[in-house]
């Protein structure tokens, strides 16, 4: 965690002029870097209401009046936030937007730019399996096409690799296998998911972890996202493993029903 919001400070330097807006839930990895970037760096931590994040025109508000300069959103949040009326003229002091959590789509890039002309966004992509995130890229106005997920962090290793665990060329699908100082060790109790997910390093020491992520590496030498190899799905950024849900509708009768009324309403 110190790895990555280190690089973090090095890539997008803040100070004490800075008001980084606290508003993730502290069960999800985000907020980790909201808490402690700020802290660590002498800027200022604005702390949203609990539910504040749901309501965009009270969010505008808080970002107002604490001057906010830097702050995160998962993309469809981000869709709801700008469709809630934000403008420049609203938000003076906001300078960068940090979007992660699921794909960002090229189409809310544009729409961003166009409502918020000068702040800086930052499309982000890991998985909680290895500290919040790996890959960047930085938006810019003007730029076409999906939004890639980038190149790797400081001290994390990328690899495209096909059903083999050879390198993929440029250009052609395969996995995304991640290494580094921020892979976690496994899952709790699960052995046999951990060895099916946590593999051995063919390229090196220590071992990889298979994210279920469809990529490529495009001319820029960054990483396009393609989709999922698996039945996992993003849901406002929540992750949601339907062959999990599957397994508990064959065993419990009614649970269609309350997976339902679970899934997140509009803006939660």
């Amino acid at each position: 965690l110190v790895q990555r919001i280190d690089w973090q400070q090095a890539a997008y330097p803040i100070g004490p002029g800075d008001v980084v807006l606290q508003k993730t839930p502290f069960g999800f990895d985000v907020s980790v870097w909201e808490f402690f970037w700020p802290l660590m760096q002498g800027a200022t931590l604005a702390l949203a209401e609990p539910g504040e994040h749901r309501d965009p025109q009270a969010l505008a508000a808080r970002i107002a009046r604490h001057g906010v300069t830097t702050l995160h959103f998962v993309p469809s949040m981000l869709s709801a936030f700008l469709a809630g009326g934000a403008s420049g003229d609203q938000l003076p002091n906001l300078r960068r937007i940090v979007c992660s959590g699921e794909a960002l789509p090229g189409e809310l890039r544009d729409r961003c730019f166009a409502a918020l002309p000068g702040v800086q966004l930052n499309n982000l992509y890991g998985p909680t399996e290895a500290a919040i995130d790996v890959t960047f890229h930085d938006c810019v106005q003007g730029e076409t096409g999906p939004v890639p997920i980038g190149a790797p962090i400081t001290g994390t290793q990328v690899y495209v690799l096909d059903a083999d665990l050879n390198l993929a060329a440029p250009g052609v699908a395969g996995e995304l296998y991640l290494g580094g100082a921020g892979l976690a060790r496994g899952y709790l109790d699960r052995p046999g998911l951990t060895a099916e997910r946590f593999v051995a390093n063919p390229f090196g020491p220590g071992r990889l972890y298979r994210t279920g992520d469809r990529v490529r590496w495009n001319g820029q030498g960054e990483l396009d996202y393609l989709g999922r190899l698996d039945f996992q799905v993003k849901i406002r950024g929540l992750r949601i493993e339907l062959g999990e849900i599957e397994s508990r509708l064959l065993v419990l009768d009614g649970v269609r029903e309350a997976v339902v009324v679970a899934v997140p309403g509009p803006g939660s």
